[in-house]
């Protein structure tokens, strides 16, 4: 009886742990099912979907890039991509073969493509309507469509620096790669279910839309572009230069208006052009700003009560500090002389500008410096902005404080100057510089619209005020008078600034000649800094290169904004000015004879003394006038009856006919505009009454 008590006892053991296993494995059973039911049937369904589905992607469209008006600059458009899905290439060799020719790729590369254990791969992107045609004509099984975009530029080259570019999938420069993630908006995808052995099965394609990128309306004029781009090029066939930027905006506001260096290129086929042509140049580098920076220097002693204009000053045409001399760009005359500090600006006078250096002193002087934003950047929105390089305190001494004061030992950039400038023109207050106004959706509704942001308050309106009135003395009376505008109050400074070479010394015949002014000056609306960097050929002043090409440029903006002058044309009688006596002068003499009177120098020949003068000394000619001076090396001292052809390029064809006929030779014109090329070369030594052949064509073809 114990026994079978115990051997019962044993069996329900047995039963209980045998229930209480399989409880557990239920338990397990049923734990591992809800797992696998809630917990990884996304992971599951996704793998599953991966096994059984295929996918093309669909790139979404870029979004276009406007400006201030609406005008597009930058568009997409619907291309074609040819893909391949290679479980359903029947013939790989056939296909490869078929593809070669129409695509114009290698076989071997086409056939090492599809033949890869891929879902689908890109054979050739973004092709030609006429390549998608051909294409779809072969008929090949497993060659299949998906639709992208291509990016172009309506306007070829202008804006392009600003603008940059887009490579295969993102852009690479300018705006393009700094709104990115605004513009590449979203990708969709084309889905497609296919069977065991990787075929499509017909007839279920699944579309998914991309999501369009933003759509970005800048603060740039199309037309102020076309305005500054146009006289830009003109500029580069004159004078030569390395190059030659401009930098124009409001203000008021700080809105880019217009932005520009060239040599440039055309983002449509940017791949052919230098990569130094893709900077943008006036935000990108820093240069010495000679002359111009003197208006920091104006505007800290204004502030700090230490200008009288009425002051009398000697210039003997250079100072020592520290050892070192210090030239006035007088000094080959002797300097300035006996001047007041009002004629010391108007001329632009180093040894002045010094005096008030010293009179501010280190601290107070490199703290306007850094207030009107020198030494950081502004915070334009694009890529790559330039700092800039002003003295650390502990390097300040007196020549450091000399130097700079005048504009020399410094590194700016001209969005930098265009800023300070601007702070001036708007009674004190520095902005902070944009180009983008409005974000907008696909739909056109505005996501983010952006105005004026004000950085610091940086002199009083007082100041600002009587530093603009000088301003328009220096356009009106001193060295800016060749950007005098019939009618209109322009206040400006032109600036000459020696180029720095390998090992920071001064390259003795490189300058980088600049301008920057505003208008009108009694209710400013735009603001222009000109630069040209490294002229090959005409005269080495910003009075004579820059000044000009502001005024050409300002005129035609103020007409084109419609914006009355100040006094009616014609209001006053024209004002006639004499042309001095040039003959037997330098050049460097003969500009600045000119200079002041608001004349013009043209040069014809490379050195020497001047031989000749076009109008002669004593005749009335209207402001402006270009007075063309002939060096002695035209002549051939050796034969009287032959000369050397001259450099003709960049001349308008009235002004190649005074030349021409001056030098007792003949001309054959070809085309109209300006002069691009001549026959013989300048340089020619040829037989007085010799023909010569002038091709004339358009600057900006």
């Amino acid at each position: 009886m114990v026994r079978d008590t115990t051997s019962n006892l044993h069996i329900r053991r047995r039963l209980l742990f045998i229930f209480f296993i399989t409880f557990l494995i239920m338990v397990a059973l049923v734990f591992r099912l809800g797992w696998v039911q809630f917990v990884m049937a996304g992971d599951l369904e996704q793998k599953a979907w991966e096994q059984w589905n295929r996918s093309i992607p669909t790139r979404s469209s870029r979004g276009n890039i406007y400006d201030r008006n609406g005008q597009l600059l930058a568009g997409s458009a619907t291309v074609e991509t040819i893909v391949a899905v290679p479980p359903q290439i029947e013939d790989p060799s056939f296909t490869a073969r078929a593809l070669a020719p129409v695509l114009e790729m290698n076989e071997e590369r086409i056939y090492e493509l599809i033949t890869q254990k891929r879902a689908a791969v890109y054979i050739k992107r973004k092709v030609d309507e006429e390549v998608a045609k051909e294409v779809r004509l072969l008929n090949l099984p497993g060659i299949t469509f998906t639709h992208e975009t291509k990016r172009f530029y309506p306007n070829g080259s202008l804006l392009s620096q600003l603008l940059g570019f887009v490579g295969m999938d993102q852009g690479w420069a300018g705006l393009e790669i700094y709104y990115e993630d605004l513009l590449k908006g979203r990708d969709g995808q084309i889905v497609f279910p296919t069977d065991n052995l990787g075929r499509e099965i017909p007839g279920v394609r699944r579309y998914i839309p991309p999501k369009e990128g933003m759509n970005l309306y800048l603060t740039i004029d199309e037309t102020i572009q076309f305005i500054v781009e146009r006289e830009l090029s003109k500029a580069m066939i004159e004078y030569e230069p390395e190059r030659v930027m401009a930098l124009a905006a409001n203000p008021k506001t700080g809105e880019i208006l217009a932005v520009a260096s060239k040599p440039d290129f055309d983002p449509n086929d940017y791949s052919k052009y230098n990569k130094e042509y893709w900077r943008l140049y006036p935000i990108t580098d820093t240069f010495e700003p000679g002359s111009t920076f003197k208006l920091v220097t104006l505007c800290a002693s204004i502030e700090e009560n230490i200008y009288n204009e009425n002051e009398s000053f000697f210039c003997s045409g250079s100072v020592t500090i520290a050892g070192h001399t210090i030239r006035c760009w007088t000094s080959h005359k002797g300097g300035h002389g006996s001047i007041n500090f009002l004629e010391a600006v108007l001329g632009s006078c180093n040894t002045a500008f010094i005096a008030l250096g010293e009179r501010l002193g280190p601290e107070r002087m490199f703290e306007y410096i850094r207030a009107f934003g020198y030494g950081a950047k502004t915070g334009l929105d694009y890529p790559g902005e330039g700092t800039g390089l002003i003295f650390r305190p502990e390097q300040i001494g007196p020549l450091e404080l000399a130097t700079s004061s005048f504009g020399q030992g410094v590194s700016v950039t001209p969005l930098q100057q265009v800023m300070a400038v601007s702070a001036i023109a708007n009674g004190g207050r520095l902005l902070r510089p944009y180009v983008i106004g409005e974000i907008r959706d696909v739909d056109g509704n505005v996501v983010e619209k952006r105005g004026p942001e004000m950085v610091r308050q940086v002199i009083s309106e007082d100041t600002a005020k009587r530093a603009t009135a000088i301003m328009e003395e220096v356009v009106n009376m001193g060295s800016g008078a060749n950007a005098v505008i019939e009618g209109y109050r322009i206040a400006g400074k032109t600036g000459t600034a020696q180029k720095v070479g390998p090992g920071g010394v001064y390259m003795p015949d490189e300058f980088i000649l600049s301008f920057i002014g505003f208008a009108p000056a009694e209710d400013p609306q735009i603001l222009l800094y000109i630069a040209v960097d490294g002229a090959k050929r005409g005269p080495q002043w910003g009075s004579q290169v820059s000044a000009p090409l502001f005024r050409a440029i300002m005129k035609d903006v103020l007409s084109y904004l419609e914006i009355p002058p100040a006094r009616p044309a014609g209001e006053e009688e024209v004002k006639l000015i004499e042309v001095p006596e040039l003959k037997g002068k330098t050049v460097d003499e003969a500009g600045a004879l000119l200079d002041n009177r608001g004349l013009l120098l043209k040069m014809v020949g490379k050195e020497g003394i001047i031989k000749e003068q076009t109008p002669k000394a004593g005749a009335q000619v209207p402001l402006h006038t270009s007075i063309i001076v002939y060096l002695d090396d035209l002549w051939d001292e050796n034969n009287p009856e032959h000369v050397f052809t001259p450099d003709l390029k960049g001349m308008t064809v009235k002004e190649v006919g005074e030349v021409l006929s001056r030098l007792h030779l003949k001309m054959e014109p070809v085309g109209s505009g300006v002069v691009v090329k001549q026959e013989p070369e300048a340089g020619t030594n040829l037989r007085k009454g010799s023909p010569v052949k002038v091709h004339f064509s358009s600057p900006l073809q």
